[in-house]
């Protein structure tokens, strides 16, 4: 159900001086959403939102409310293209600017924006970030910033960032808040959601929080768009937009479990091998189909993994599904090979002469995901295994039809398919010819 708005009165940070709190009370039809991200007290606040979510409306909101507050001081937005600081934020500013009844004129060419209370919004692009000098602002705004390449919306955001340092009276930290729709796993995917720090906060809002769009607009983006891509413009999720995804049906929420390991329980474990990033995948087979409950990753070699299994698992039969060329001799000990040393540690090895065909390893994890709605397909601890759900998520196809190494997403996956395909392989049909 969509929710409605709410009237916001006089929620501004306590930073405002008592002399110009009833100047600066104002009421403000949000979305719950939209209030959380506007009056968020987080130096890096987030909205990622679905198609029609409000993002820009939002920040430009919390921008003015900024403003505000430090009248003489500059506040920054911030967008990929010129297009969408002319077609969507001025208008948006001045529609605000109006509402609260504040005088402004826009200088189209300065690409500022003056308020008759003092100072301005400074408007600038992230086509070339290197440009964004100049100025000092006290806070500022980044819009659509995930459409933004990875390495790019890095360097942006380092910059932008150093714009934000005009040193505030009572000392409250200079903030930079973005609303964008999730494109994938980039840079805000990894700042926000991934591995955030202090003083990031991540507000998410799907496109029914908002109750202004008009009836239908819902059916009709269903209606254009494949379910993957409504994961992202409908819910604000982040979910693999690459073409040629070689999980494609692998989803964090319909695949998870929160089941642990038992004690004494069997356990089945994939193994990838590599110099200084030995990769295992320890799974448990309870029902009869595989659950993946731990990893282990970034291990030194085949020595330091044999003794790591043996000490995180004591009390546990272990059976090693390795790489089969792990039947080389090219461990640090160039006498044994990978697999010697595993049973050396007393763990069972189960391995076949070659290793199988890339595409049957792949069709088999593949099948084990879609196989069944239930109990009966596979399932992973996410919480305890977050490099193996991230890599079934990321990892795509290569120009070459396969699955691609060069963004080091695909050690844990090969560790599952070597178990997967030996204990649950698809099964080719054989088809008999001649008379009946």
């Amino acid at each position: 159900m969509p929710t409605g708005p709410r009237r916001s009165r006089s929620a501004l940070p306590c930073a405002a001086p008592a002399s110009r709190m009833n100047e600066l009370e104002i009421d403000l039809a949000l979305t719950a959403p939209q209030e959380e991200f506007v009056f968020s007290d987080s130096q890096f606040p987030a909205f990622v939102g679905g198609f029609g979510a409000g993002k820009s409306d939002a920040l430009v909101t919390r921008l003015m409310i900024k403003k505000l507050l430090y009248p003489q001081f500059n506040v920054g937005y911030f967008a990929p293209t010129y297009d969408l600081i002319s077609l969507i934020a001025w208008p948006k500013f001045e529609e605000r600017l109006d509402t609260m009844r504040i005088r402004h004129k826009l200088n189209k060419s300065d690409k500022e924006l003056k308020l008759s209370t003092g100072g301005s919004v400074i408007f600038r692009t992230l086509d070339n970030p290197d440009r964004i000098v100049g100025f000092e602002i006290s806070d500022g705004g980044i819009d659509e910033f995930d459409t933004l390449e990875e390495k790019k919306a890095g360097n942006a955001w380092r910059k932008c960032l150093a714009r934000c340092r005009k040193k505030k009276p009572n000392g409250e930290k200079n903030t930079l808040a973005i609303a964008t729709t999730p494109e994938g796993f980039r840079f805000v995917y990894q700042a926000w959601e991934k591995d955030p720090k202090d003083g990031y906060a991540l507000y998410r809002a799907p496109t029914s929080s908002n109750p202004y769009l008009p009836d239908g607009y819902v059916d009709q983006l269903r209606a254009i768009y494949p379910p993957q891509l409504l994961e992202a413009y409908l819910e604000g999720l982040f979910v693999n937009l690459t073409s040629g995804a070689v999980y494609p049906d692998f989803d964090r929420r319909k695949n998870s479990t929160d089941a642990e390991i038992l004690p004494n329980e069997p356990l089945h474990v994939g193994i990838d091998f590599n110099v200084y990033n030995c990769t295992a995948v320890i799974a448990v087979d309870r029902f009869g189909y595989p659950m993946i409950l731990d990893e282990l990753t970034e291990v030194r070699d085949t020595p330091a993994m044999a003794a790591l299994l043996k000490a995180r698992f004591p009390g546990h039969h272990i059976t090693a599904y390795p790489d089969a060329s792990g039947q080389s001799h090219k461990t640090v000990n160039a006498s044994l090979s990978d697999l010697q040393i595993l049973r050396d540690h007393g763990i069972s090895v189960k391995v076949n002469p070659t290793n199988p065909a890339v595409k049957d390893r792949v069709n088999a994890v593949n099948a084990s995901i879609l196989s069944g709605a239930g109990i009966r397909s596979l399932k992973v601890n996410t919480r305890k295994c977050p490099t193996v759900t991230e890599c079934l998520e990321q990892q795509v196809y290569d120009k070459n039809g396969m699955p691609d190494k060069t963004s080091g997403k695909d050690h844990p996956p090969d560790a599952l398919g070597y178990f997967i395909v030996s204990r649950w392989p698809v099964v080719k049909p054989k088809f008999a010819f001649g008379s009946v």
